[in-house]
């Protein structure tokens, strides 16, 4: 019996060192992942719109994932996986440019973030310093949402790259269908009291003078910046000033805040908003909005296109939660462009001596970039990185209505395009001086 025994110990320790061997070599053969870090608001007065940033996030890398990741030689490592990994900046600088800090330390490479035109001078500034200090460590930081005209003007950089239109183009789409209204002879403008909002109240009173310099601006004030819990003291300014239409950028709560205390106190004008087509202002305002709720974006649902059919509807499978109704097209655009970069770079050599991916070579694709995906399709400009790509002008309905097949997070309300501003049509001239490594 004990012979019988240590015969089988022995073959319970051969076997054991076997498996041992084999999961150290399933290990060792495991691609690395390609890091991104989304620096974001997942707490504060503007949660929503990071989460609804990252779920988006999650559901282009998972696409990219289930074709076998970013194709990369052996000798950066193979093919290997987009891995995205999420920090709360509670909405503010400190903690990003902090977030940013932890970030690169676990091995990001590519930092996203978007939610505040503030919060992403400070992070071009902050990677500027990292990547001329550590360029063993370079990093790249894609803008998706943050659309301060000056980031790819003045404040240009190498290492940053918008995808989002900035504001002074969504302005221009905005515009391109106020001007059109001839009933309308006064507007209120209304933002959020920081880089953003007073970009977007100055070139609404530019714009103006342009192409409707008989309309009368009869209000334009800031307010603290997610502070604001109760907007019924500016909604009766509003309303008591005669304005026809409110011009705003506003986002998040300070949106639908808004034009929840507009509708509350009787305003019965438009409202041109950036982002008026989700996140509760639909909901907010609810019948009054109605013909009169104005957005520009990238894309919108009943953008009517079986391959944009398709996109929204493969959207709503993966999150079927009405509240979690808010895609964004530019943000898939986003990370294929990524993706197709850190490829193309890899096929180039792009890679260190220790098969590092080498973030020059990668930016160097990516400023030259053009994707297409589900029927939307945009070019990186190399001269400021802002991407080029057509914009959409919508209206408020009810769903079911010509135009509005799909609502917005089940409130029974959708957008129906007015206005297609091809890429050509949205490109601006910039002041960018590029300084390339």
């Amino acid at each position: 019996m004990f012979i019988l025994s240590r015969q089988v110990l022995k073959l319970g320790a051969t076997a054991l060192f076997a498996s041992v061997l084999s999961v150290a070599s399933a290990v060792a053969q495991t691609p690395s992942a390609i890091k991104i870090a989304v620096i974001e608001g997942f707490s504060g007065a503007n949660a929503n719109g990071g989460e609804a940033a990252f779920r988006n996030f999650v559901w282009a890398v998972e696409r990219v994932n289930a074709r076998g990741g970013v194709k990369l030689p052996a000798s950066a490592g193979g093919n290997q996986p987009l891995q995205l990994e999420r920090f709360d900046s509670k909405g503010q600088t400190e903690e990003a440019l902090s977030a940013l800090r932890s970030a690169i330390d676990g091995g990001a490479r590519v930092i996203l973030q978007g939610n505040s035109s503030g919060v992403a001078a400070s992070l071009i500034d902050a990677i500027n310093k990292h990547n001329e200090r550590d360029p063993a460590r370079r990093v790249l930081f894609l803008n998706y949402a943050a659309v301060l005209p000056e980031l790819t003007n003045e404040k240009c950089s190498f290492w940053h790259f918008r995808f989002d239109a900035h504001s002074d183009m969504r302005m221009a789409a905005l515009m391109d269908v106020l001007k059109d209204d001839k009933a309308l002879k006064s507007v209120y403008i209304i933002g959020q009291d920081y880089s953003f909002g007073q970009a977007v109240a100055r070139e609404a009173r530019r714009q103006l003078g342009v192409l409707r310099p008989d309309v009368q601006v009869v209000g334009d004030e800031l307010h603290p910046l997610g502070r604001v819990k109760d907007f019924l003291p500016y909604a009766t300014k509003i309303k008591a000033s005669g304005a026809g239409a409110v011009i705003t950028g506003n986002f998040g709560n300070d949106l639908s805040l808004l034009i929840k205390a507009a509708k509350d106190v009787g305003f019965d004008g438009k409202f041109y908003t950036f982002y008026g087509n989700a996140l509760g202002a639909p909901a907010a305002i609810g019948d009054a909005g109605i013909g009169k709720v104005v957005a520009v974006a990238d894309w919108l649902p009943n953008v009517q296109t079986a391959a944009s059919e398709a996109f929204y509807k493969s959207f709503r499978v993966r999150y079927p939660k009405p509240e979690d109704d808010y895609v964004h097209m530019r943000m898939q655009l986003l990370v294929e462009a990524l993706a197709q970069s850190l490829e193309a770079s890899g096929k180039q050599g792009g890679a260190g001596a220790n098969g590092a991916i080498d973030m020059v070579a990668v930016a160097a694709q990516l400023e030259r970039a053009s994707v297409t995906f589900s029927g939307q399709t945009g070019t990186m400009r190399a001269a400021d990185h802002q991407f080029q790509q057509t914009l959409v002008v919508g209206m408020m309905e009810r769903q079911g209505t010509p135009g509005v097949k799909f609502d917005v997070e089940g409130s029974g309300y959708g957008f129906r395009v007015v206005k297609t501003v091809p890429a050509a049509a949205a490109e601006q001239a910039t002041s960018c001086k590029m300084m390339r490594p």
